[in-house]
């Protein structure tokens, strides 16, 4: 008999994040988007779930994504829309209309750096938002979305 496939999330990464392992490593450390996409499909195998890992550095396109989620029955997307998380009501709009459970997170803590970074239109969207644990931030809110979807550790 043939196994169910996984339920999938979506990991969407927005500008820059391509550059992480270089640039300002001070603020966002040394590990590189390929050690955050590693992390991600890891923790998400935990729970018997499948990470599909995307970054843009295109506002439309990352609204794509959102909605190829829904289309593809995504059972929840994890952000990090980097500078969009505080410019883009069209970000905002995409993931309240796909009505898909999201965390967002931030790898810096966005409430200790400039004041235009203390406002997220994207947090408003999702059930939850990290900042300021660096990548770790990935894993929790994999978990905190698990647990929300209901998904259990696999042994």
């Amino acid at each position: 008999m043939a196994q169910a496939p996984a339920a999938t999330i979506y990991v969407l990464n927005g500008p820059n994040l391509n550059l992480l392992g270089t640039r300002e490593p001070e603020t966002y450390g040394h590990a590189t988007l390929a050690d955050v996409e590693r992390l991600c499909r890891e923790t998400a195998a935990q729970f018997g779930l499948v990470a599909d890992c995307r970054q843009s550095n295109r506002e439309g396109e990352l609204i794509d994504f959102i909605h190829e989620a829904q289309a593809m029955q995504a059972v929840g997307i994890i952000i990090n829309a980097g500078a969009y998380s505080h410019t883009s009501i069209a970000l905002h709009d995409a993931l309240v209309g796909v009505k898909i459970p999201a965390v967002e997170v931030h790898i810096s803590n966005i409430y200790a750096r400039e004041s235009f970074r203390h406002h997220s239109f994207t947090a408003k969207a999702a059930f939850a938002s990290l900042c300021g644990f660096g990548i770790d931030g990935y894993r929790l809110a994999i978990s905190g979305l698990a647990a929300r979807i209901g998904a259990k550790a696999r042994a």
